[in-house]
């Protein structure tokens, strides 16, 4: 396994943590914080494991599959979670979470 053949991935998940980090920071603005309690967390969450993700593809680690399987689930999670709210940063951070889950169940089914 190398960077190079898993760079759409890392592109991804690094994408989706930033939008992650703008939809949290965000959702502490919003008129009723208490509201998007799950937002929040959910966006922590998968920002974490979507830098922890680029970071083991990047080194070429032998868990870097595992990792992006984990990471799938939880982009899962936030993306219908963010959907539920219409604020833009919600949306585009949605978008970003169902790309990244695309990209790491790819990355996820090649061969090693």
């Amino acid at each position: 396994m190398n960077q190079q053949q898993f760079q759409s991935c890392i592109n991804a998940c690094n994408d989706c943590a930033n939008a992650c980090d703008y939809c949290s920071a965000a959702c502490l603005g919003e008129q009723d914080v208490k509201a998007m309690t799950r937002c929040i967390a959910l966006d922590i969450d998968c920002a974490q494991i979507c830098r922890m993700a680029a970071a083991y593809m990047a080194r070429g680690s032998e868990f870097a599959e595992l990792i992006c399987r984990a990471c799938a689930d939880i982009c899962d999670a936030c993306g219908k979670e963010c959907a539920k709210h219409k604020m833009d940063h919600c949306q585009q951070c949605a978008q970003a979470c169902r790309r990244c889950a695309e990209e790491c169940r790819s990355m996820a089914a090649q061969p090693a």
